[in-house]
C-alpha cells in the first residue's frame, strides 16, 4: 500500500474532500503563523529564572506531542502549543505576585493539566460544550474572529494603545505598518482570486520583502537573516527544566497564601478548559465540523489532548498547553480539515529545532495579514443569529465585546452565559435553562467572587 493510501485510510482525506497537498501547505500555514510562540515563550518564562534555551525547547518538543496527539486522536486539523496570556500570568502573577517559584508554579500548571484529565474521564467537559447555548456557539465564533483580527493589527502596529483614549491608529510613516497593510491587501487579493495557498504567500512574501526594510525602532531590518540550522545536544538543552516541577514548599505561606495558590491552579484551569472549549466551539462551527444537533463528535477526545499537554508541557518545563485558535483558522482556511494538518504542525515545530533561526526570523508584521484575513472569516455565524431578539442579541453582544475588549477568549465566554443565564430569568424563561447551565453560572460567579478577593 503506498504512503498516500495510508495517509488517506488513516485521516480520510478523501471523505473530507482533500488532499496530502493541501494539508501540508495547511499545516505549514498553522505552523507558521505559531513560530512566535518559539521567541515569545523563552523571553517571558526566563524572567522567573528559568533557562530561555531550555524553554525554547520544551515549547517545540511539548506543541510537537500535543498536534500528533490532536491529529492520531480526533482527525482535527487544530495545532496545540503554550498558551500565550498564561506564560504572562505564569511569571508576572503566580511567580511574581505569589512569590512562587518557577518549580512550584510548574507543578501548579501539572495539577491543572491532571485535573482537566480526570474531567475528562467522567465526560464533564464534552457536557460542557454541549450545553452551551446555540446563540453562545455562534457568538464564540464571531468573537474569536474578532479577537485574531484585534492581535494582528496590534502586532503589526497599526492599532496601538493611547494614554488619553484608550486605542489609536498606528503611525502610517512607520514602515513596518505600511508593509502590513501590503501584506493585508496582497493577502486579502489572493483570497479573493482563490489562489490556492494564498495566505500562506502573503506570510512569505512580507517575511521577503522585511529583509530589505529597516526597523526605525531597533535600526535593524524587520526580517533577521541569522542562518539556517542550529545544531544542539537534546539533552543538555532540556536539562535545566525537564522534570524540575517541585510540591514542596507550595502551601508553607500561611492560610491566605495557601488559597491563592489553589486559585492559581483554579484560574489555570477555567483559562485552558474555557479557551479550549471557545477555539473548538468557535473555529469547529466554521470548519463545518459542527453536527445537525449543535455538538462537536469528539470534543471530549479533543479537550483530553489539550489537557494532557498541559500536563505533558509542566513536566517538559513549560506553562499550560492549549489549543491555538487564531493559528488553526489559519491552516483551516487554507483548506486544511483533517488530523494531518496538525501531525504537519506537530513535525515542523521538531524540525524548528534544527531550522530556529529559518523559522524564528518570520517577523510579526508577516503573520499579522493573516490573522485579519482569519478574524474576517470567522465573523460569518453572526449571519444565522436573531439579533432581533434582545434575549439573543444581548449574550451575543456581550460575549463578542468582552472577549475582544478583554483580550481574554475565557472572559467572553464567562460574561456571554452570564448575560444569557440572566437575559432567560427577565424573559421568564428560567425553567428552561439546562441543569449544566445553572451549574456553569454558579462556578462562573464563584470564579467572578475569587478573582475579587485573589486579584
Amino acid at each position: 500500500m503506498s504512503l498516500t493510501a495510508i495517509l488517506d485510510k488513516r485521516f480520510q482525506l478523501a471523505t473530507n474532500r482533500t488532499n496530502i497537498r493541501t494539508e501540508f501547505i495547511a499545516g505549514l500555514t498553522t505552523f507558521l503563523t505559531c513560530t512566535y510562540i518559539l521567541a515569545v515563550n523563552p523571553a517571558i518564562l526566563s524572567s522567573t529564572g528559568m533557562d530561555a534555551k531550555a524553554v525554547l525547547w520544551a515549547t517545540a518538543i511539548s506543541s510537537a506531542l500535543s498536534c500528533f496527539a490532536m491529529g492520531l486522536m480526533t482527525n482535527y486539523p487544530f495545532a496545540l502549543a503554550p498558551a500565550m496570556g498564561l506564560n504572562a500570568y505564569f511569571a508576572y502573577t503566580v511567580c511574581g505576585t505569589l512569590g512562587l517559584s518557577w518549580q512550584n508554579a510548574l507543578a501548579c500548571v501539572f495539577v491543572e493539566g491532571v485535573s482537566f484529565c480526570l474531567l475528562s474521564f467522567i465526560g464533564v467537559q464534552e457536557k460542557i460544550v454541549n450545553a452551551i447555548p446555540e446563540c453562545i456557539k455562534q457568538a464564540i465564533s464571531a468573537a474569536i474572529g474578532f479577537f485574531i483580527a484585534f492581535a494582528g493589527l496590534n502586532n503589526a502596529g497599526i492599532i496601538i494603545s493611547d494614554p488619553n483614549n484608550l486605542l489609536q491608529l498606528g503611525d502610517l510613516q512607520n514602515p513596518g505598518m505600511q508593509l502590513a497593510l501590503l501584506g493585508i491587501l496582497l493577502t486579502a487579493g489572493l483570497v479573493i482570486k482563490r489562489v490556492k495557498g494564498g495566505i500562506l504567500i502573503g506570510i512569505l512574501a512580507i517575511t521577503f520583502i522585511g529583509l530589505f526594510v529597516t526597523n526605525p525602532v531597533t535600526g535593524t531590518a524587520y526580517t533577521q537573516w541569522n542562518g539556517i540550522i542550529a545544531l544542539e545536544n537534546p539533552i543538555a538543552a532540556l536539562s535545566p527544566t525537564f522534570f524540575k516541577l517541585r510540591f514542596s514548599g507550595l502551601f508553607t505561606g500561611g492560610i491566605v497564601a495557601a488559597i491563592g495558590v489553589l486559585f492559581a491552579m483554579f484560574s489555570f484551569l477555567f483559562v485552558d478548559l474555557f479557551d479550549s472549549i471557545g477555539v473548538l466551539v468557535g473555529v469547529g462551527i466554521k470548519a463545518g465540523f459542527i453536527n445537525e444537533k449543535g455538538e462537536l463528535p469528539h470534543a471530549g477526545k479533543a479537550l483530553f489532548v489539550s489537557a494532557a499537554g498541559a500536563a505533558v508541557g509542566a513536566l517538559l518545563g513549560t506553562q499550560t498547553v492549549t489549543v491555538f485558535g487564531a493559528e488553526s483558522t489559519t491552516g483551516i482556511a487554507e483548506g486544511g480539515r483533517t488530523g494531518l494538518t496538525a501531525c504537519v504542525t506537530g513535525l515542523l515545530f521538531l524540525l524548528a529545532l534544527l531550522f530556529t533561526p529559518l523559522f524564528l526570523m518570520i517577523p510579526p508584521i508577516a503573520t499579522a495579514p493573516a490573522l485579519i484575513m482569519v478574524g474576517i472569516f470567522m465573523i460569518e455565524p453572526l449571519m444565522h443569529v436573531d439579533l432581533s431578539d434582545t434575549t439573543v442579541a444581548f449574550p451575543v453582544f456581550i460575549c463578542v465585546a468582552f472577549m475582544a475588549f478583554t483580550f481574554n477568549i475565557a472572559y467572553g465566554i464567562l460574561f456571554g452565559l452570564l448575560a444569557f443565564t440572566g437575559g432567560q430569568v427577565f424573559a421568564g424563561n428560567a425553567r428552561r435553562l439546562t441543569p449544566t447551565t445553572w451549574i456553569l453560572t454558579g462556578v462562573f460567579i464563584l470564579y467572578l467572587v475569587l478573582e475579587i478577593i485573589f486579584r
